[in-house]
């Protein structure tokens, strides 16, 4: 039985026609968004705790280079919808407004948009519904204005304070507060924006989110609520991270615990993250199979059918 399929010839005779109706427009967005890419890189992007931003970009891109063949195998026989013209303006509309007026939420944000657009406008609504996760996912790269992060950082950072603070006195450590410092012996802590930040939970969220797609979970209820868990968790992380600083610089001098600030407190935030995401992930496995309840045993006529 001979097995039909598509020849080498025209898989890359394919390939050839996609560079080349894709390439101008890749270009166009080269020349509209690498200037802005410059400007993220020494400006937002170059702080503490915005420093997700390009890793963000990355993971992005690569979900939209791994969901690619799905988008095309989506839009196969199907024509483009003229409606992207409509996401397409709005994209520069956004654009044109941001760059002119340096707000940056626009300006990096269009690219969404745009992006939306030219997908439907060549492949249709199918096509975008097979890179949604990918644009929704470019989010958590847009810098929010800072009158936003400043309004909701201070409350996490005081909350991030208290549980820390009332975590090592409970074991016995000499902690004390005043408002987002902290003073354990004789060295004093200020939980900064990094620490315990909205761009903090921002990036955490993202972690979860981008974990949940890699899974693939068909559960509903799993991945419902382990969406909503994952705001619990980065705040869990935050207080980890913390904890960590302040037992460091109480144990081996504030010398030390610059050096674990700066190189290894964020590697602690993501992996105590990721481990309760996992976590609680393996707990909600438990839950539903005790919510199915066990599998029923095989019947008489399958036993019969198998012998």
């Amino acid at each position: 039985m001979n097995t039909i399929g598509r020849s080498p010839g025209a898989a890359s005779g394919t390939l050839a026609r996609q560079l080349l109706e894709w390439a101008p427009i890749l270009l166009g967005l080269c020349v509209l968004y690498v200037p802005t890419l410059v400007g993220l890189f020494t400006g937002p992007w170059a702080q503490d705790d915005q420093y997700h931003g390009p890793i963000v970009l990355g993971i992005s891109l690569w979900l939209l280079h791994r969901n690619w063949q799905a988008m095309e195998a989506a839009a196969e026989g199907r024509k483009g919808n003229p409606f992207g013209w409509v996401l397409v303006v709005f994209g520069l509309f956004l654009y044109a407004i941001g760059r002119s007026q340096g707000i940056g939420v626009f300006e990096s944000g269009s690219v969404i948009w745009l992006l939306a657009g030219l997908i439907v406008l060549l492949r249709g609504w199918a096509a975008l519904k097979a890179q949604w996760f990918a644009l929704f996912f470019m989010l958590f790269m847009v810098p929010l204005p800072p009158q936003v992060v400043d309004v909701v950082t201070m409350p996490m950072k005081m909350a991030v304070s208290y549980a820390a603070e009332n975590i090592l006195y409970a074991v016995g450590y000499p902690i004390g507060r005043n408002g987002v410092v902290l003073q354990i012996g004789q060295y004093m802590l200020l939980v900064a924006d990094a620490c315990a930040g909205l761009q903090t939970l921002l990036t955490l969220e993202a972690l979860g989110l981008l974990y949940l797609n890699l899974v693939r979970r068909d559960s509903l209820f799993r991945n419902v609520t382990l969406a909503v868990l994952i705001v619990p968790i980065s705040f869990t992380a935050n207080v980890i991270r913390v904890i960590a600083l302040s037992l460091i610089t109480y144990h081996f001098g504030n010398e030390a615990g610059q050096g674990f600030l700066h190189g290894f407190a964020g590697m602690v935030l993501f992996l105590s993250a990721l481990v309760l995401i996992i976590a609680f992930d393996s707990f909600l496995q438990f839950v539903e199979g005790l919510r199915r309840g066990p599998p029923p045993p095989p019947s008489s006529t399958s036993s019969a059918a198998a012998a």
